[in-house]
């Protein structure tokens, strides 16, 4: 199943409505799961981002509509980042053939 890193930021309302977030966090939770998702972690941060969260669905169709869903809420912003396993890289890297094509920097070039 595709995996996917979420970075949130909590929206002025959502911060207004901190009070609330455990209970909106696991609704949040319910509604992945409901829509055939699996969160692995969730973390409350400190930094750029409010949330970081690790989860996969059988789909891309299935992920886009609970980001839509949960950002339709309007208490936090979300990026969203594809992730994929080392032994997928692996067979991406594996797929590539010869060896890497050199860069030729062209007469008068300052790197030259």
């Amino acid at each position: 199943m595709p995996t996917y890193i979420l970075l949130l930021k909590l929206t002025d309302r959502g911060i207004q409505e901190i009070r609330r977030a455990p209970q909106r966090i696991t609704e949040a939770m319910e509604e992945f799961k409901r829509l055939g998702g699996n969160v692995m972690v969730f973390f409350p941060v400190m930094g750029d981002y409010d949330y970081v969260a690790i989860g996969d669905t059988p789909d891309d169709k299935v992920a886009m509509t609970f980001l839509l869903w949960l950002g339709s809420r309007g208490d936090v912003r979300t990026t969203t980042l594809r992730a994929f396993g080392l032994d997928v890289f692996t067979q991406i890297v594996d797929r590539l053939k010869g060896e890497p094509h050199e860069k030729k920097i062209p007469a008068g070039h300052p790197a030259r």
